[in-house]
């Protein structure tokens, strides 16, 4: 298919391009992860599992949700 092609279906929006292209190699830019070390208080680590249990994530989730909450309010 030739680019201008593709180009008229994206921008007619009547059907899904992606079929059109290889998306198993997709990467989103600064999406890959990065392991960070970080030490924090017992009783800190006993309520994040507390409320990890709580909503049926695990402790690495919470942290994440809660961290890129932050980040995104702090953001607007």
């Amino acid at each position: 298919m030739k680019a201008s092609e593709l180009d008229k279906k994206f921008d007619d929006n009547e059907e899904d391009i992606l079929q059109y292209f290889d998306t198993s190699k997709i990467k989103r830019i600064n999406e890959e992860p990065k392991k960070v070390n970080i030490d924090f208080p017992v009783w800190m680590v006993q309520s994040l599992d507390r409320e990890a249990r709580h909503i049926g994530v695990s402790r690495q989730a919470i942290i994440k949700m809660w961290l890129a909450e932050r980040l995104q309010a702090n953001s607007s």
